[in-house]
């Protein structure tokens, strides 16, 4: 309001303070008083006598809004080319003041048949959705880490300080009713590397050194974002993107897919 320092006046009633674009002045205490306190009795006026007639503001006419409990007015007249009421700036399309010669209303049925095909429309590749705060994955895998290590399966071979376990997803499967499986690989292999070997591990055919449509992939199962096949473990480690004892989702999809819909493993 600092470019319009004179355009409008704040209500005097003590507690309003309200700024009114078209004040209404009251004759006995000549102060200046909002659409809400404009008469005596709402602004409690000590210079008012019965025996002295209220006079109505005749200052700039104001155009009020057909909405009952609307008190906004205009300045002009906003008329609905369609039902010929007048509305103020807020209610001035139909939609907004549930025009009655309104051509073509939004009804229940077709609003169930656009969300209907909304989630008819979402795939695998779509945004992540949070299911869980940083702080929280984290405690939930230190406490997950505790009983993988009692009955992962994994290389052998793998020296113990390089090693991380993951609960890890199958395709098709489910986070919050499982089962998943607890394995352990190389912080040092890659992601590539990882779901190799994890295929190989719970036996599952694994065709991404072919032509097919549809390849192995491992995804985050707190983000539902793709786990780069040529980045390493430890990277993603060091970026907090995954932690050890966290839960991972192997799943096949179209080679583009980026992100998956977590709902559609809880």
């Amino acid at each position: 309001m600092a470019e319009f320092p004179n355009l409008g006046k704040h209500c005097s009633l003590e507690g309003c303070k309200q700024i009114d674009f078209l004040p209404f002045a009251c004759k006995s205490c000549q102060q200046v008083f909002c659409l809400d306190h404009k008469f005596p009795d709402d602004h409690d006026c000590k210079e008012f006598s019965a025996e002295t007639p209220y006079v109505e503001y005749s200052g700039t006419k104001a155009y009020t809004c057909s909405i009952t409990k609307c008190t906004a007015r205009e300045l002009m007249p906003v008329v609905c080319e369609k039902c010929s009421k007048n509305f103020c700036l807020r209610h001035r399309h139909q939609n907004d003041h549930n025009c009655e010669n309104l051509v073509e209303k939004i009804t229940p049925t077709k609003t169930a048949e656009h969300v209907q095909q909304i989630l008819a429309s979402k795939k695998l590749n779509e945004h992540p959705k949070k299911t869980k705060g940083r702080k929280s994955s984290k405690t939930a895998a230190k406490v997950a880490l505790m009983k993988m290590k009692m009955n992962a399966a994994g290389d052998k071979k793998i020296p113990e300080p390089d090693r991380v376990y993951f609960s890890v997803v199958l395709p098709g499967g489910s986070i919050s009713k499982g089962p998943a499986k607890p394995l352990f690989f190389s912080k040092t292999w890659s992601v590539g590397r990882v779901l190799d070997a994890a295929a190989d591990k719970v036996s599952i055919s694994n065709t991404n050194n072919t032509d097919s449509s549809q390849k192995l992939r491992l995804f985050s199962a707190d983000e539902g974002s793709l786990l780069p096949t040529d980045q390493t473990i430890d990277s993603l480690l060091s970026e907090e993107t995954i932690c050890n004892g966290c839960t991972v989702i192997l799943e096949r999809v179209p080679d583009d897919v980026i992100n998956i819909n977590l709902d559609l493993y809880y």
